[in-house]
This record gives structure tokens, sequence and C-alpha cells, in this order.
């Protein structure tokens, strides 16, 4: 697909991150990839881009809601926020199926929301809702 295409992974499980890496490949997506594992941490990628014009803003952001140090949607308001990042996709990828959940991931503009399925070939579906959002994220 398009070169250049940067996505934050903002994800704290290990094995998520590996799913999340592997529905990218297989749905052949070429981009840089950067993880971070905690809402702490995704806020202060968020800072730096902020105050270095030369530290590139991820095009596409996979958020998970359950996070340590500081919870998904906080993340979500900061990114928000951002004088350069503030218009990243993101995509929701969470266990969450609560309908709040949901609710507040419209409100705050998230463009998609994929709920982690316990199976392999389910989450590899991933894949193709990023690739609809890189298309037009770059």
């Amino acid at each position: 697909m398009s070169k250049g295409l940067h996505i934050l992974i903002v994800e704290d499980n290990e094995a998520d991150v590996f799913l999340i890496r592997e529905a990218i490949a297989e749905a052949r997506i070429e981009a840089e990839i950067t993880v971070v594992s905690d809402g702490h941490a995704a806020t202060a990628f968020f800072d730096t881009a902020d105050r270095d014009d030369e530290f590139a803003c991820p095009d596409l952001v996979l958020l998970d809601l359950n996070l340590p140090k500081k919870p998904g949607f906080e993340v979500l308001r900061h990114k928000l926020a951002s004088r350069r990042c503030q218009n990243a996709r993101v995509v929701i990828v969470t266990s969450s199926d609560s309908a709040k959940d949901r609710a507040e991931a419209r409100a705050l503009g998230a463009d998609a929301y994929f709920r982690k399925p316990s199976d392999f070939e389910a989450f590899m579906k991933l894949g193709d809702v990023v690739a609809g959002l890189a298309s037009s994220a770059v």
C-alpha cells in the first residue's frame, strides 16, 4: 500500500501488539510502526511532536482503552488537543463491547471501533479496517 504511513500502536498487551502487527502485515500495509505501552507514554509522544516539528506525527493511531497510567479516552482527548497530531485517524482497539464506550469513542472523533475478538482469523479483520483508513490518511 502507501509508503510513508506512520502508525502509532498504544497497547500494553504484547500478545495484542503481535496480533495487530500480524493484521497490518496480512493486509499488506507498508508502514512505520511505533508502539507505546501505556497512556502516559502516548500523551508524551504527542507532546514531543508538538515541541519538535521534525518529530513525525502518526497518520493513524490504534488505541486500546484499558491502559496503565492513563486511560485510552484521556489519550484520545490529549491527541485532539495536540497542535500537530490532532488530525491523525484513530481506531479504538479494545476488548470492551460497551455501548457507552462506543458512544464516547464516536463523540471524541474516533474513526473506527474494533472489539478484540478471541480468535486469530477474526482479529486479522483489523487489517481491513486499517487499510480502509490508511488509504485516506496519507
